[in-house]
């Protein structure tokens, strides 16, 4: 019996938080821009007003996290320090600064019988947030959300709860100030797994869920949840050395890829090299991967070249290690390519080093990852590498984002039509 009422006050609260965050987004809808740009950068500077607190908060969430057993590559992303409050303030800053994008008209058009046919951007309306471990996501994603009209619901995962909820005490304290609606942000107060399954069927409360983390979280939202969900499971990312590529480019580029920061959705996972220039490439940059502590795991072909290179197994070509380990498969042309990243790619992040330009015309026409790139990093699949100023994450489904996902992925257009009278016959 008492599970059975701890269960109804879960279920109640959450419906009760998705009902609050559909009226606090018509109120958003309205929202003008000077007063949502007030509002985040009057977070930017309680955050760095309330540090103390927030690494207060932060140090009990690290404790239970200790006591859960958590990996140490958890707890790090898991730890407030003085650097990441200071990030979060400058992201917020960063955000207030870009072009708000509610009411833009994206395209106009005159029908022949004179009407005029724009579409406007508008907000989603209510989007609700999984996600695990840093909490900075609490603030780098309400920020977005908040500054593209949008009211957000957030759910970071139970080892962080006591941070995120000193970080929702912050937003909540801004909207107060300004006069905007405090549910407009919110952050699920428990950390039972039921919360989120209650959550994902607040369908008609919630526009859209993100999922942010592991495969397994990603999956489990996918298969349990009534809304719709942007999602990318994982970043099994090419890079493709085409026959006549600069080796010296070709060489800085799959370094950057793989060993800059290896546990990111966006590092090289399989490298693909033309068997023209296999004997010319690999044997350097197989030098360069060892200096560097990078395990390879190679077809034939790669292993006769390389002798400390392990065979791969058929696992390997569709593996994200998130480690310093590597795939490498010397192929016969760029269709060979071509045809080994659509079948084990994972739509995220393709690149080509090549000096030809029809072929790399060609990679680009018929690579359909998130971003493609020519002679350059995967690495910079990232949102403000590319110029969005901040990112929500990367989409790997094609409805209605693909790639990172910055404030204008956060909405939606509209149809507005402007007439003289016209009736349809």
């Amino acid at each position: 019996m008492g599970e059975l009422r701890y269960y109804m006050t879960i279920e109640s609260t959450i419906i009760e938080m998705a009902k609050a965050a559909k009226k606090a987004a018509v109120a958003m809808a309205r929202c003008p821009s000077d007063r949502k740009n007030e509002v985040l950068l009057n977070i930017a500077e309680k955050l760095e007003a309330d540090a103390a607190h927030i690494k207060a908060e932060n140090a009990k969430d690290i404790v239970f996290a200790r006591e859960k057993g958590l990996s140490n590559a958890m707890i790090d992303r898991l730890t407030i320090k003085d650097a990441t409050i200071a990030s979060m303030a400058q992201g917020l800053r960063e955000v207030a600064q870009l072009e708000d994008p509610l009411g833009a008209i994206v395209k106009t058009w005159r029908r022949p019988n004179g009407l005029e046919v724009s579409r406007m951007r508008i907000p989603l309306g209510v989007i609700g947030i999984i996600y695990e471990s840093r909490p900075n996501v609490t603030v780098d994603a309400a920020g977005l959300c908040f500054k593209a009209g949008n009211a957000v619901i957030l759910r970071g995962g139970s080892e962080a709860l006591n941070s995120n909820q000193a970080l929702a005490g912050i937003i909540s304290a801004a909207l107060k100030e300004t006069g905007l609606p405090e549910k407009a942000v919110q952050v699920v107060p428990m950390r039972e797994r039921e919360a989120v399954n209650v959550l994902l069927r607040q369908e008609e409360s919630i526009d859209l869920i993100i999922p942010r983390g592991g495969e397994s979280l990603i999956r489990f939202v996918v298969e349990n949840s009534k809304i719709p969900v942007l999602k990318h499971y994982k970043g099994v990312c090419h890079v493709y050395v085409d026959d006549g590529a600069d080796i010296e480019m070709a060489k800085e580029i799959c370094l950057n890829a793989k060993v800059q920061r290896p546990g990111v959705c966006n590092a090289m996972e399989t490298l693909l090299v033309h068997k023209l220039i296999a004997w010319d490439f690999l044997p350097e940059m197989g030098k360069r991967f060892a200096d560097a502590r990078v395990e390879i795991r190679g077809c034939p072909e790669t292993c006769h070249i390389l002798s400390n290179a392990k065979e791969a197994t058929e696992a390997d070509w569709a593996a994200e290690y998130l480690d310093l380990i590597l795939a490498v498969k010397v192929v016969n042309n760029m269709d060979e390519a071509i045809r080994h990243i659509q079948t084990y790619g994972s739509d995220h992040t393709e690149a080509i080093v090549t000096s030809d330009y029809e072929r790399a015309r060609r990679f680009v026409r018929e690579v359909d990852s998130s971003v493609v790139l020519v002679n350059a990093s995967t690495r910079f699949n990232d949102g403000g590498q590319l110029g969005l100023g901040a990112e929500i994450g990367i989409s790997t489904s094609k409805l209605h984002a693909f790639g990172p996902m910055g404030v204008e992925e956060l909405t939606t257009t509209k149809f507005v039509v402007f007439g003289d009278g016209q009736v349809r016959s």
